[in-house]
């Protein structure tokens, strides 16, 4: 098996095209995880994005290979400037994407990394969505998560990992006025419950504010102004 670490001693610089249509592109992720680094290869890029179907490896940091996992509408948008080289590997690098293609986290607290991959734009107001996939111990691979994959394709993009509390926050809005906020709390092999709710109203001079929090199992509702 070739060592992945082989593939990065050529990273060419990212070449300043045109709107030209590249070929199948490969790209590396080396900055996501303290566990694991990440392949894409995705098949059609332009001047400044890369959207297709596309094939992740998961490697872990010492270059053996995890698992593949595959993304049926992956996407890449540059930053203004940054373009995609259809030769080679490139290096993906913090400031060169609008959303990252995979994230890596302990999305459901059991002290392991899971991984989310993007696929579409299926989210809130066109927003980033992703498959989500947590790590089996026993089965020492990464398995999709129903609930999880719905609630990073639901809202608006990646929802937001809270360790310390041990919940999962994600945002929506409706029209520029109303504003949303999640929290879901895990329940171990049973799925996610949604805990707290906050619906910010924006159209009148004062903002309106109704928060429902889940507290012993009961609803409770408070409102006020800002």
């Amino acid at each position: 098996m070739t060592n992945i670490s082989l593939l990065y001693r050529s990273l060419p610089a990212l070449l300043l095209l045109g709107p030209l249509c590249f070929g199948q592109s490969r790209f590396v992720v080396e900055d996501a995880s303290a566990k694991y680094n990440a392949e894409i290869s995705i098949e059609k890029c332009q001047s400044d994005y890369c959207k297709n179907k596309a094939s992740i490896i998961i490697f872990s940091k010492s270059g053996e290979k995890i698992q593949t996992l595959a993304s049926e509408d992956c996407a890449l948008h540059f930053e203004e400037g940054i373009k995609p080289s259809n030769t080679g590997v490139v290096k993906l690098t913090n400031g060169m994407l609008h959303d990252d293609p995979v994230v890596f986290g302990d999305f459901n607290f059991d002290g392991t990394e899971d991984v989310a991959i993007r696929n579409g734009s299926g989210g809130n107001y066109g927003s980033a969505s992703f498959d989500v996939y947590v790590f089996n111990s026993t089965r020492k691979k990464f398995v999709a998560s129903k609930e999880l994959t719905e609630l990073a394709s639901d809202y608006q993009g990646m929802f937001d990992v809270d360790p310390k509390r041990k919940r999962l926050k994600t945002y929506a809005r409706s029209g520029n006025s109303l504003l949303y906020t999640y929290e879901y709390q895990v329940i171990p092999n049973k799925g996610i419950d949604l805990v707290y709710e906050k619906i910010e109203d924006m159209s009148g001079e004062l903002a309106k504010v109704t928060v429902r929090e889940k507290i012993k199992n009961k609803w409770v509702v408070k409102k006020s102004t800002e």
